[in-house]
């Protein structure tokens, strides 16, 4: 095997957004032969609109050698419709698994679900046919919704799938379709984590027929009874609990109630305080208490995942649905892209487990390589002429 030359070893911005336009060249349905406007410029538009976390007008008000932002958008709402969404989504899908390291495929892994909000302020009626209701956060109740199913390998935290979600959704579907995709992809997995969001009565009884080991975070509820009911005692402990729905009935499953404390250095409070947590768990029987809490803490991951996407996200008012999904697509993309790049080029010599060095190549430093290669570019607008002598 030759030793690498050092061209080998750089990755510059260049280099970062070549592989961007590429992958999304190759996966998202867009085709434009324009004039002046081509399928290059309009990623391009999407990618800085994402990395500076702007919106297509702004991206196109500041680069110089683009068409308008009006014929940027055109194309996209030509060819990105509502009508399209299964195909988009497909696509998405496809784009978010390409140069995933192999490690990913080597054994069974413990696979988490969640679901991930934008919030939706707008009135038209198109747009709330694909906005879903859900508790009030940041001034509303409608939120553009996508479902997403997560690894965490080696420190790697890999998004494997995301499915937009419609109002007339159930949750079994969604997560039936989640596990399809993840099992289409060839992972075998060892463990369901579950989000608050999923702890209802019918996928309680998907999951338990699915015979796959699982533990889903339950919400606690009721002032007396409910799970708050369960609250209580000095120590963590295993019991059974039936959860009750009219639509749905009753159902009977296993559950871990952890007792946790906050710790008064991190939330900055003059003294610890007793935290309860209620776990669902299924065909977990070799599972202590304290295993159980220790194993879902992993899911916790997917979180600072979505704080990362939400860093790369471009903003939009666009009454098009499908392109509001498409950009919250595309940060999931570019996330994924900066993992499989610090992947391979931030990593640390030496034997045993691969580690990489974090700061070598973080988030912010991607979005500036991407930002910097386009800039360059199509140049950017670095003055302004006025029409008269300024008093």
């Amino acid at each position: 095997m030759h030793a690498p030359r050092p061209q080998e070893l750089k990755l510059t911005d260049q280099d970062v957004h070549d592989r961007a336009v590429t992958r999304l060249n190759k996966h998202l349905p867009l085709a434009v032969a324009g004039y002046d406007c081509t399928t290059k410029m309009v990623l391009d538009v999407l990618i800085k609109a994402a990395v500076t976390r702007k919106t297509v007008e702004a991206v196109c008000n500041d680069l110089q050698n683009v068409s308008d932002s009006n014929t940027i958008r055109g194309y996209l709402n030509d060819q990105i419709q509502a009508d399209d969404l299964s195909l988009l989504e497909r696509q998405v899908n496809k784009a978010l698994v390409e140069g995933i390291p192999a490690c990913v495929w080597s054994r069974r892994r413990e696979i988490a679900f969640d679901f991930h909000d934008e919030p939706f302020y707008g009135h038209s009626p198109l747009l709330l046919q694909f906005a879903c209701g859900g508790e009030a956060h940041a001034g509303t109740t409608r939120f553009y919704r996508v479902a997403t199913a997560y690894v965490i390998v080696n420190g790697l935290r890999v998004t494997l799938a995301v499915l937009f979600v419609r109002p007339e959704d159930t949750i079994p579907e969604i997560l039936a379709s989640l596990i399809r995709r993840v099992r289409i992809l060839g992972i075998k997995i060892a463990r369901l984590f579950l989000d608050k969001g999923f702890c209802s009565i019918p996928v309680l009884r998907y999951v338990q027929a699915s015979g796959w080991q699982a533990i889903l975070a339950c919400p606690i509820r009721g002032k007396k009874g409910g799970t708050r009911a369960l609250c209580q005692g000095k120590r963590s402990y295993r019991t059974q609990h039936t959860f009750r729905s009219a639509a749905y009935g009753e159902f009977t499953a296993d559950v871990v109630v952890a007792l946790t404390f906050s710790s008064h250095k991190r939330s900055k409070r003059g003294k610890r305080r007793r935290q309860w947590l209620v776990y669902v768990v299924f065909h977990c029987d070799d599972c202590s208490l304290r295993l159980v809490r220790r194993v879902y803490r992993h899911r916790f991951g997917i979180e600072s995942s979505y704080r990362c996407m939400r860093q790369v996200r471009a903003w939009t008012t666009s009454r098009n649905p499908a392109l509001r999904f498409l950009l919250i697509a595309l940060g999931f993309i570019l996330l994924n892209l900066w993992l499989e790049l610090r992947w391979c080029f931030a990593r640390i010599f030496g034997g045993g487990t691969r580690k990489v060095d974090e700061e070598r190549f973080q988030l912010q430093r991607m979005a500036s390589f991407l930002n910097r290669a386009i800039e360059r570019s199509y140049g950017v607008i670095s003055y302004i002429e006025a029409d008269a002598k300024p008093p």
